[in-house]
């Protein structure tokens, strides 16, 4: 007992601890964000809002011209989304899978109490759930369990009556027929996955080409910046690309620490990612992004971040950094940006055409905090172009997380879906009437 008030005393102590920003969140944002020196600290940068939820009839605030109300409420921690061709509404209701390797030491207890703090520790329910929303007025008045029985499930796709799951260990398959509001049988094993009792980034997110020939999946690293060594680094911090009919797969893409989100941008054809950046450099660094995401391009983790910017945290490789490729555009240090989503022919106002919906999770390392916000990334010939635009606040209330944002995805009807895992909810975003 007397050991476990200490740690709580400890982190009641660091979570007051940590250097203040010297940049606001904008100068970290756009093609050429600010790169102020590191701010290295015995104690590292820690400033945990506390997840409350929603007080009842409360909401986001929507941009102008945005309305948004509850599609759906009541769920257990739903993460991420994914829209069938009938219009039905997927939401994997999820969160990280025992991980006794990943929990050992001083430190990983208090961050563990930390992100428990923060809401992030709860059992993951292991459950995809299926919403209909059959009458088009924004709320969902069917649910039903979709898929069960699952391991850390994430990333969702259909190609060719086949249903794939990124679990936290595996891409499974499972026969789909349209208008299925669940899933019969157990899941066929399609490819293996990292994973293992360390799994530190433990969500695997999943997206099919659009031949669906090849399912691309985003793996985390195993760490922050390869403190346990590049043997547990194998095909993390990296894309895959795995052929569904073989189960063969292969690194597409590396030196992404966190990828997350994945969308097409359709007018060139490029894969684009949302990246959770390193830690423990200050409030200022490093800021997360979204980039377009070349064959065999290395992205510079663990060894450098934005193209040359030496991490000396990190055993040296030149040649590595060298080749480290600049990321698109920044989104800010510290905001969590995990849900990425084309904007494609949608039913808001004009200035939400044409880019990318990034959901920002929040910061728990920035002082002051960061993301807890939906913004909208504009786009021209294929590239970011302008300044990013909100469209989902207010998840943040003082210290109090209300609310935090995580996947979103367009419905078939044009208005945007946004996943809350704090609220315990989806978000209906729809033009003003």
């Amino acid at each position: 007992m007397y050991a476990r008030w200490a740690v709580v005393v400890i982190c009641a102590a660091l979570a007051a601890c940590g250097g203040r920003a010297r940049l606001d969140v904008r100068e970290g944002t756009g093609p050429d964000p600010k790169l102020p020196p590191p701010q290295k600290s015995l104690i590292p940068v820690v400033h945990v809002a506390t997840a409350t939820g929603w007080p009842a009839g409360e909401t986001p605030d929507a941009a102008d011209g945005l309305r948004v109300t509850p599609f759906a409420a009541g769920l257990d921690h739903p993460r991420w989304l994914y829209v069938l061709p009938n219009g039905d509404v997927l939401v994997a209701e999820t969160n990280a899978p025992p991980r006794p390797r990943d929990n050992r030491g001083l430190k990983a207890k208090l961050q563990k109490l930390l992100m428990k703090k923060a809401g992030a520790a709860t059992p993951s329910a292991n459950r995809i759930t299926l919403l209909r929303d059959a009458d088009g007025d924004g709320v969902a008045e069917f649910r039903s369990v979709f898929a069960e029985q699952l391991h850390s499930p994430f990333g969702m796709a259909l190609v060719d009556g086949q249903f794939y799951v990124a679990n936290t260990d595996a891409v499974v398959a499972f026969s789909y027929t349209d208008g299925q509001t669940t899933l019969h049988g157990p899941p066929r094993r399609v490819a293996e996955l990292p994973g293992g009792e360390r799994n530190h980034h433990w969500t695997k997110s999943l997206i099919a080409s659009p031949d669906g020939r090849t399912l691309y999946v985003g793996v985390g690293s195993n760490s922050n910046v390869a403190e346990h060594g590049m043997a547990e680094e194998e095909h993390r911090a990296a894309i895959l690309a795995i052929d569904p009919a073989s189960g063969t797969s292969r690194v597409f893409a590396s030196g992404l620490r966190n990828p997350v989100g994945l969308a097409w941008e359709p007018g060139t054809g490029a894969l684009w990612t949302a990246v959770n950046e390193r830690d423990e450099l200050g409030s200022d660094l490093v800021p997360d992004y979204i980039t377009s995401v070349k064959d065999g391009g290395f992205y510079g983790w663990p060894y450098s971040y934005f193209g040359q910017h030496v991490d000396k945290r990190v055993p040296a490789r030149p040649d590595l950094v060298a080749s480290a490729i600049v990321p698109d555009f920044a989104l800010g240090p510290h905001t969590a940006s995990l849900g990425l989503a084309w904007s494609g022919a949608n039913a808001l106002p004009e200035r939400f055409q044409n880019g990318l919906f990034v959901g920002q999770h929040g910061s728990w390392n920035r002082r002051p905090r960061s993301g807890y916000r939906v913004l909208f990334v504009p786009f021209a010939k294929g590239v970011p172009t302008g300044e990013t635009r909100d469209v989902l606040t207010g998840f943040l209330a003082g210290d109090a997380a209300r609310g935090r944002p995580v996947g979103v995805a367009m419905d078939s009807r044009g208005a945007l879906l946004v996943a809350d895992d704090v609220g315990n909810a989806i978000w209906h975003v729809s033009a003003a009437r």
